[in-house]
């Protein structure tokens, strides 16, 4: 699978982890940065990245970890397409995308420890969204929503 990992500076450390958590995995990494901790990153930039990559098609899923991963996950969810909720535990990764579709996992880098943020993302990536009758529709309202309010395209 190919996954779009994006950080700020303090998702750095972590970032690193996953990254090399995924491809010990098999699977291709779009990195869409930072590479180190060294300089203050802003969130809303990789977080755009990683979305703008999942929504476009050129990542099947995607990860951004910053401090908390509330910032991440509020960016990410003003591009059209992407579906990005903050999991901290494997039920909600699992759960979000089997029930929501959702396709971008948001995790804070400062909150969450390294074996759990595995076990989450590992749930994520090994769920498929269910598409059952209730879970299509609601995922239909979300998405009138988003055009309702949507004023760019995506290219």
């Amino acid at each position: 699978m190919i996954i779009a990992l994006g950080c700020d500076h303090a998702g750095f450390p972590l970032k690193k982890l996953l990254q090399a958590w995924l491809e010990k995995k098999g699977h291709k990494v779009l990195n869409l940065g930072v590479d180190t901790d060294a300089e203050p990153a802003d969130y809303p930039d990789h977080a755009r990245a990683v979305a703008e990559a999942v929504a476009k098609g050129a990542a099947e899923r995607g990860v951004i970890v910053c401090g908390s991963g509330v910032g991440a996950t509020i960016a990410a969810n003003k591009v059209p397409g992407a579906r990005a909720c903050m999991c901290h535990d494997t039920f909600s990764a699992r759960q979000g995308v089997e029930d929501d579709d959702m396709n971008v996992l948001c995790l804070g880098g400062r909150i969450i420890g390294q074996e759990l943020a595995f076990e989450a993302l590992g749930a994520f990536l090994g769920a498929k969204f269910s598409g059952l009758d209730r879970h299509r529709r609601r995922k239909d309202k979300v998405t009138a929503i988003e055009r309702a309010y949507s004023k760019e395209v995506l290219k």
